[in-house]
């Protein structure tokens, strides 16, 4: 066995793994000391233990900053996993004990807001009151990082494209029309022909630039000789859109049930758009495995799927529909 399999089977700590991640941070050793409660001395010569005894340079030093090397750029990356899962697996012991199910932290994206999650989630807690959640909103570029980190358990919403996925399992879901929707006030409302070209004088809501439906949306309605103006508002807020709907003549692109009760202050342009995005559903980490309360989730998320695909689920108060957007 050489020497750096040994340092790291019997010598390697956890107090290791928090000194580096903690000098990664801040990369200045008196503001680790002031974070940590530690002389400056004492950081200095555990760090230089650490060096000695993997036999590897971590840092280097500039005129302004700790540097981490490729060996520290390694070692930073598996520390802050394993830390992740030491605190994983502490929630996990203390809701254990205390007789609670654990804890399952969700991300979720914007497409998700409307039935799916907060279905799935009243029947797990139906199912199990212990298991408790934590969602995080956001968008697909904030959310994946934190699944791939271990930070997140599930992400729910709409799937980003197969090529974004890496080391990331898949499940879909559930599929939710894009639609065009306007206020029941909208001159378009009270059509009872509808084409095409009827669209272009008013303005629009719609995802912005870098969104997963920006661009295909922009090419379904230039082949519709529909180009989109300079009247548009660009937001990834369900609030700001619906609110706009209900108050002005905008045309917003928006993914779910459409809206035809009555109860439903929006109306649903009858001008079919080609599939624009792929389905709802849910990712995770294909590395880690889920623990028992992703899982019990994961089997709400697929019951409450199959019965909105058979119109078994009404929405009741939950918004029928949401900002397609991703």
């Amino acid at each position: 066995m050489s020497a750096l399999d040994s340092y790291l089977q019997t010598n390697l700590k956890a107090r290791h793994l928090r000194l580096l991640v903690a000098i990664d941070t801040y990369r200045n050793l008196t503001q680790v000391a002031d974070v940590t409660n530690v002389t400056v001395p004492a950081i200095s010569k555990s760090l230089a233990e650490l060096e000695r005894g993997l036999g590897l340079t971590l840092f280097t030093r500039t005129a302004r900053a700790l540097v981490p090397t490729q060996y520290g750029d390694c070692l930073i990356r598996h520390a802050r996993e394993l830390l992740t899962n030491l605190n994983q697996t502490r929630d996990e012991l203390k809701a254990l004990s205390s007789g609670t199910e654990g804890k399952i932290h969700i991300g979720m994206l914007p497409a998700s807001a409307s039935v799916l999650l907060p279905q799935a989630l009243s029947l797990l807690k139906q199912r199990s009151p212990g298991t408790n959640v934590m969602v995080t909103e956001g968008t697909t570029a904030s959310l994946l990082p934190e699944l791939w980190q271990g930070h997140l358990d599930l992400v729910v919403g709409r799937l980003p494209p197969p090529d974004t996925l890496g080391s990331f399992e898949e499940r879909e879901l559930l599929e939710e029309p894009v639609t065009l929707m306007v206020g029941r006030h909208h001159p378009l409302a009270r059509k009872k022909q509808l084409n095409w070209s009827d669209l272009r004088p008013f303005p629009w809501i719609l995802p912005p630039p870098g969104s997963i439906l920006r661009d295909p949306l922009e090419r379904a309605l230039e082949a519709h000789d529909v180009p989109l103006t300079n009247n548009y508002i660009e937001t990834l807020s369900m609030h700001v859109a619906r609110v706009q709907l209900q108050i002005s003549d905008f045309i917003a692109v928006m993914a779910g049930t459409p809206g035809g009760d009555a109860a439903q202050p929006f109306h649903t342009l009858p001008l079919r758009l080609p599939r624009l995005l792929r389905p709802a559903g849910v990712l995770w980490n294909r590395n880690r495995g889920l623990t028992p309360g992703a899982r019990r989730m994961l089997s709400c998320l697929e019951e409450i799927a199959e019965q909105l695909e058979a119109g078994a689920v009404s929405a009741r108060a939950v918004p029928a529909v949401s900002l397609a957007t991703g």
